[in-house]
């Protein structure tokens, strides 16, 4: 079974910065896909960045782009995702996520077989 882990939210005011880490772990792990997904109180679930083969390729939803970077982690099964110049609006619960997918899918936030419990981000103005 593979466990998914994620830390590093928190509260913060506007303009400030936030670091989440993943950790991913379980028998036969071999997930190549990792990303971030985010669901804001009464919004639907939506796909912020992904991360496919270990950084080969990476993906931001729009409303990050040049504020969030998605990274691999110190081993191959965790990943980070800094985020910079934080906004209200990216106020939601945070979840890591891993599958074993084909780039284009992985990048389209398809395919992710395994998800974490959560990391709460309050941003506040």
């Amino acid at each position: 079974k593979v466990r998914i882990v994620e830390s590093g939210g928190g509260s913060v005011q506007t303009g400030g910065s936030l670091t989440l880490s993943c950790a991913a772990s379980g028998d036969h792990y071999d997930n190549n896909c990792m990303g971030w997904f985010r669901q804001a109180p009464g919004e639907e679930r939506e796909g912020v960045a992904f991360i496919w083969d270990g950084g080969k390729s990476t993906y931001y939803a729009d409303p990050v782009k040049g504020r969030f970077t998605i990274s691999r982690g110190d081993t191959k099964t965790s990943v980070l995702m800094q985020m910079l110049n934080l906004r209200p609006e990216d106020t939601a619960m945070y979840y890591c996520a891993a599958g074993l997918t084909i780039e284009y899918l992985c990048l389209a936030g398809k395919d992710f077989d395994h998800w974490g419990q959560g990391t709460q981000v309050a941003v506040s103005s």
